[in-house]
């Protein structure tokens, strides 16, 4: 079942016996089951049918025990597994895939506890699909597997989910926090709802709303430093970069070598491309198509040599950062030079060039 099916059951007070929640994304496996918790019982029902169980503590008999006793004064119990990978007999092992069928889960899933809802949630791993569990599981109750979003699909995500809240989000603003919040949904999520305490809707989610109540710096920013170094404004890349040296908790040296590094991919990526519509570019890039002009831009003052030698720069200055060729420079001594050798790499292309020919 999808993530929406499972939801939309679960507000019809639909439930099914078994739910199995696994994948490389943690935050719809926790929102899966925060909502159960939520949804199958009431609060008074609660103290004596709700129950917690934490893989690394528990066995499986343990827990299957509980899952077949009766709810009382009550129509369900609910019993929620949490971190269910560090459960070491949850699943049968790989010697006993085709011969599982007196596994305990794989006996419990051919006829669960009609009143129980058992709820698995086995974060940052998948189920193998071939195993007596997973048929069972897909057959006899709910199995979701909560899939790792790709960098390119989170802008799209953060505006759906400000949309379900009654929001919209401004294009530099939302490029200002995929800039910043990275992948991390649980991350994105919690951020998000920090701006949504000031901010009712209608309305429009700004720079200067992140700014005032996320801290991210609506001038001194990743985002903004593409910016300058796209335009070649030496002043104003320098200006940003004295903050991140004197803000490097805030501005952590890899996570700004991260987005430069994607920053000047994406510009070799359009020197290679034929087609450089505005629409495949966008496509291409995994960009919003209200930001394709200042990669066209940027571009121009940027050939192929000069991208070449900025990723270089880049490798080098990674390596420094994490010691290599490096005794003593720190973080703030590291982004000043970075920035300036990324400024004034023409000037070198240049030279290179010209000793070439000569």
């Amino acid at each position: 079942m999808t993530y929406k099916e499972i939801t939309s059951d679960l507000d019809k007070k639909l439930f099914h016996p078994v739910y199995f929640f696994c994948g490389e994304e943690p935050f719809y496996i926790d929102m899966l089951a925060q909502q159960i918790e939520k949804s199958v019982l009431d609060e008074t029902e609660r103290e004596f049918n709700q129950f917690v169980f934490y893989g690394r503590e528990n066995n499986l008999a343990t827990i299957l025990d509980a899952a077949y006793r009766f709810p009382m004064m009550a129509n369900h119990q609910v019993i929620i597994v949490k971190e269910a990978q560090d459960l070491k007999d949850l699943l049968p092992k790989a010697k006993e895939k085709d011969s599982d069928k007196e596994h305990l889960l794989v006996s419990y899933l051919e006829k669960p506890q009609k009143t129980t809802v058992l709820v698995f949630c086995y974060k940052y791993k998948t189920l193998d699909m071939r195993t007596s569990v997973a048929k069972k599981m897909a057959k006899g109750g709910v199995l979701f597997e909560s899939k790792k979003l790709y960098d390119n699909q989170i802008p799209v995500w953060i505006e759906n989910y400000l949309k379900d809240k009654g929001l919209i989000i401004g294009h530099k603003a939302l490029a200002l926090l995929t800039e910043y919040l990275g992948n991390d949904l649980s991350k994105i999520s919690n951020e998000l709802n920090k701006l949504m305490i000031n901010i009712a809707p209608p309305a429009e989610i700004t720079v200067n709303d992140i700014e005032q109540n996320i801290g991210i710096s609506k001038d001194y920013n990743v985002f903004e430093l593409h910016n300058a170094l796209g335009s070649k404004d030496a002043a104003k890349a320098i200006r940003i970069i004295n903050y991140f040296a004197s803000n490097t908790k805030d501005n952590p040296f890899v996570v700004t070598m991260g987005a430069l590094y994607s920053y000047f991919s994406k510009l070799l990526i359009y020197h290679t491309m034929k087609d450089k519509s505005p629409n495949n570019v966008a496509a291409c890039l995994g960009v919003s198509p209200f930001f394709v002009k200042d990669y066209i831009s940027a571009a121009k003052f940027y050939s192929m040599p000069s991208l070449q030698k900025a990723m270089h720069i880049l490798r080098e200055y990674d390596l420094k950062s994490k010691g290599l060729g490096n005794t003593s420079l720190d973080e703030a001594d590291l982004y000043k030079e970075l920035i300036l050798r990324l400024v004034y790499m023409d000037k070198v292309v240049l030279e290179e060039a010209e000793e070439e020919v000569n």
